[in-house]
């Protein structure tokens, strides 16, 4: 099995924390709206993608199988209020992000949305390697590369 890429157009977006509220009484967890809907977003990207590729997405049985490597480069808009030299060292990368979301949160993010869809459980993403720049498109793209490796 080869190299999947998912591309996850718009803004990136990272994980919330879970919120707890007041409910006759009762002290309720749940996950902000926005998260939810970012990682069903994540999770229909992967759909599509493993559908049209060399994949065969088979409903509750996730596309690997295994441990594997994830990489992601996540890429946030150029503020609009940037001067035309400053964006465009943006665009060349001699300027980065530096601001939130944090790539370890918008990985948490891709990593819930993908599970039972590109694999079991986050669990089985083994590497990591995440960059963050500013681009006109902004999006997240993730590879996911099956590794030859026993799990345990």
């Amino acid at each position: 099995m080869s190299e999947l890429f998912i591309l996850i157009p718009g803004d990136p977006f990272g994980k919330q924390s879970v919120r707890v509220s007041m409910r006759a009484g009762f002290a309720v967890k749940y996950m902000p709206k926005e998260t939810v809907e970012y990682e069903r977003k994540c999770g229909l990207e992967a759909m599509l993608t493993a559908r049209l590729g060399d994949y065969e997405f088979e409903g509750p049985m996730p596309v690997m199988r295994g441990p594997v490597e994830l990489k992601l480069q996540i890429f946030f808009p150029i503020p609009v209020s940037w001067s035309k030299k400053k964006k465009e060292m943006a665009r060349l990368g001699q300027i980065v992000p530096t601001k939130k979301p944090d790539s370890s949160n918008v990985l948490k993010s891709v990593e819930d949305g993908f599970n039972e869809i590109v694999w079991l459980d986050d669990c089985y993403v083994v590497d990591h390697h995440i960059t963050k720049r500013f681009s006109d498109n902004p999006c997240v793209i993730a590879v996911v590369t099956p590794l030859d490796l026993i799990a345990c």
